[in-house]
C-alpha cells in the first residue's frame, strides 16, 4: 500500500474486486454449489429417507426428494467443491477445473443413461433426475470455462466511463 498514493474506498461489491477474473468467480461459485449439495446430503432435514443412506448401491436417500444420493456421492460432491475453490486461485487452473468438472459431469450423464438403475453397477447411485442434472451441469460448467480470464481493475472501469 502506498502511503503517499491515492486512498481508495474499500470494495463493497464482489464484482468490483480487481483481483478476480470472471472465470475465477465461476469456479468459486461452482465450488460453493458442490459443497452445499454435498453437505445437504448428510442432513436429514434436506434428505428424505436419510435412514436408508448407504455407501453406494442400494441407497434410497433423496436430497430434496429428487436427487438420489449415497455417502460416496456426497463425498465426491464435497471433494470436488473443495478442489474447485482451491483451483480458483488462478485463471488457468479455474478454467481447467471447470472443464474437468464439466467433462466428469458429461461422463456421469452418459453413465446414467447406460446403466440399469436397479443394478449393482449403479454404484453412485443415479436416478433419472440425477442423470439429467449432470447433463445440465456439464453444459453450464464447460460454458463457464470460456469466461474471460482478464482482470479489469475497478478504477479503470470508472475512468473509462467518464
Amino acid at each position: 500500500m502506498f502511503i503517499d498514493g491515492p486512498v481508495h474506498p474499500p470494495l463493497t461489491r464482489a464484482d468490483d474486486d480487481p483481483a478476480r477474473a470472471p472465470v475465477r468467480w465461476a469456479a468459486i461459485i461452482c465450488g460453493m454449489f458442490f459443497l452445499a449439495i454435498g453437505f445437504a446430503g448428510f442432513f436429514p432435514g434436506m434428505t428424505q429417507n436419510f435412514n436408508t443412506i448407504e455407501m453406494g448401491y442400494g441407497s434410497e436417500a433423496m436430497v430434496l426428494g429428487l436427487f438420489q444420493v449415497s455417502f460416496l456421492h456426497n463425498i465426491v460432491h464435497l471433494l470436488f467443491g473443495a478442489v474447485a475453490i482451491a483451483q480458483s486461485r488462478f485463471s488457468n487452473s479455474a478454467r481447467r477445473i471447470l472443464r474437468l468438472g464439466g467433462g466428469l459431469s458429461a461422463a456421469l450423464w452418459i453413465f446414467g443413461l447406460l446403466v440399469n438403475q436397479d443394478s449393482a453397477a449403479n454404484f453412485l447411485p443415479l436416478n433419472t433426475v440425477d442423470t439429467w442434472a449432470y447433463f445440465v451441469l456439464a453444459v453450464v460448467m464447460i460454458g463457464l470455462s470460456f469466461l474471460s480470464s482478464d482482470v479489469t481493475p475497478a478504477t479503470a472501469k470508472a475512468d473509462h466511463r467518464s
